[in-house]
């Protein structure tokens, strides 16, 4: 199975945050992968060496300096009632909306939904912080969100 049902995952209440719910009609297109699922996308698209992304290996792409092309902050628009992306990242990203994205946490811990749905929805995928990239499926595009309020957007290989 590719899925963890989303009534079985642990971080549910990201969704259901009385502050920011997610509508059931978007709450059924993010999907939890199953930790082997999520681990075979995590080293096919971010590191064979490292299953944590704030520390990931020094040869990953991630954790190449040439990969980032600029630097935004989140937080701040994350703490306000802007519902919309940062700026720099809502221009750097021209995926359609039905494109699927990945939102890698961790190895083990990666969420599967489109970028419609990310988009509308991105505050409640960051109450975890640490590291997490946000990639589309095959695309190169890539974000990386830090706890210190900023993101960097970037190229992969």
């Amino acid at each position: 199975m590719n899925y963890t049902p989303i009534n079985e995952y642990r971080y549910l209440w990201f969704y259901q945050h009385k502050d920011m719910p997610v509508p059931e009609d978007d709450l059924v297109q993010i999907k939890p992968l199953s930790s082997a699922r999520a681990s075979e996308i995590w080293a096919l698209n971010i590191s064979t060496d490292s299953l944590d992304a704030s520390a990931l290996a020094k040869d990953d792409w991630a954790s190449k300096a040439d990969t980032w092309l600029e630097k935004g902050f989140w937080q701040g628009a994350w703490d306000s009632d802007v519902e919309a992306l940062p700026e720099v990242l809502a221009e750097f990203i021209q995926w359609e909306g039905s494109s699927i994205v990945y939102f890698c946490y961790a190895g083990e811990h990666i969420v599967e939904t489109t970028w419609d749905v990310f988009r509308r929805h991105w505050k409640n995928f960051l109450f975890l912080d640490d590291g997490p990239l946000l990639i589309g499926k095959k695309r190169k595009e890539a974000v990386q969100f830090q706890q210190n309020g900023s993101f960097a957007v970037g190229k992969r290989p």
